[in-house]
């Protein structure tokens, strides 16, 4: 008598993040892909078009030369396909019967999202959890990336779940702690320290139109901070602004200056990325460096971003279990609704996948 062996449940985990060129000839389209988002500039695909065009053709020059610093291209592929690599042995252990596997898809390039929605597809799974390597939420950034998923994976197999943010989650406030930890004695604990809490600003208009983005920054800094316990002296700072656009603040570079003025050591932590990238390696690491001396700084300690710190990771295991035995599609591990006039919040829309 022949016996059928049972087919194991699959579970494809998505993993979004923004991308970066793999090379030189790759920095233009990558520009413009960006740019061209409606995400980033709101206006009619007519107008959008040329001008994202423009702004990648002027700003492609530039961009080579720093990613020239690191070789080339962005980290930000090779990185991320380490975080899933790691989370796929933390799933495997929380998922023993289950055949869990892990899909990057990329924003602005290579693997772009109607590239991963196939092989999700191909991969058939019985439950989809799409995870953003976005801890805070923003519509520039997972509200993208959501919705470019939902056009590329209409009618694809399998119960779609979302974790939507995870800004005050203990693992990522756990993970951040030990890093900033970590580099200070590392550093030999330089002090009167300042730390600078950096994230990737965004225009105001964005923020006032009721993104929850920057609470969401504000929030996790303060975890981190009360995590790390009393004696810091910290501040939430964002850095990359670009164009004319009156951007949310203060500045991670007016903020080094101000440190330096009072002859503060530094100690800055990306708080909203979570994979080296251009942002860390030149922004923080070359640009602000270089600031900060000029300054009057006498240190300048930079903590590394999360990458697969062991708590991190085990974050994010945590949360795809949260999702796949939710009964609701739309997770948060915010641990409280954004506030009354954060609209564009997933919970206040009632957003699903």
């Amino acid at each position: 008598m022949t016996t059928v062996k049972a087919q194991r449940r699959k579970i494809a985990v998505v993993l979004f993040n923004l991308g970066g060129p793999d090379g030189p000839d790759a920095v233009r389209p990558f520009l413009f892909n960006l740019f061209r988002d409606p995400a980033i500039i709101g206006l009619p695909a007519p107008l959008r078009y040329p001008i994202a065009a423009l702004i990648a053709g002027t700003r492609a020059k530039l961009a080579k030369e720093n990613y020239a610093l690191m070789g080339g291209g962005s980290p930000l592929l090779p990185e991320t396909e380490k975080q899933a690599t790691a989370l796929e042995a933390d799933l495997a252990t929380r998922f023993p019967d289950a055949e869990t596997r892990c899909f990057v898809a990329m924003r602005y390039w290579k693997p772009l999202t109607d590239q991963t929605a196939k092989a999700v597809k191909a991969f058939a799974p019985d439950e989809v959890v799409l995870l953003p390597l976005y801890p805070q939420y923003s519509t520039t950034t997972t509200g993208s990336s959501l919705k470019a998923w939902k056009r590329a994976y209409r009618k694809g197999p399998g119960r779609v779940s979302t974790i939507c943010c995870y800004p005050v989650d203990d693992d990522l406030v756990q993970a951040h702690a030990d890093l900033i930890r970590a580099a200070y004695d590392k550093a030999g604990r330089p002090g009167p320290a300042r730390l600078l809490f950096s994230a990737h600003g965004l225009p105001e208009k964005v923020v006032l139109a009721g993104d929850p983005y920057q609470q969401q920054v504000e929030a996790t800094a303060a975890a981190v901070a009360a995590k790390l316990g009393e004696g810091w002296d910290w501040r939430v700072t964002y850095q990359s602004r670009v164009g004319p656009m009156r951007w949310i603040g203060p500045s991670t570079e007016d903020e080094i200056r101000a440190a330096g003025e009072q002859g503060l050591a530094l100690v800055v932590t990306p708080i909203a990325f979570v994979s080296e990238h251009i942002e860390t390696l030149v922004e923080l690491d070359h640009e602000y460096r270089e600031v900060a001396f000029k300054a009057g700084c006498p240190v300048y300690v930079r903590v590394p971003a999360l990458g697969v710190a062991p708590q991190f990771i085990r974050g994010l295991g945590r949360a795809v279990q949260d999702a796949v035995a939710a009964p609701d599609r739309l997770v948060t591990a915010c641990a409280r609704r954004c506030g009354g006039d954060r609209s564009q919040c997933p919970n206040k829309q009632g957003v699903s996948a």
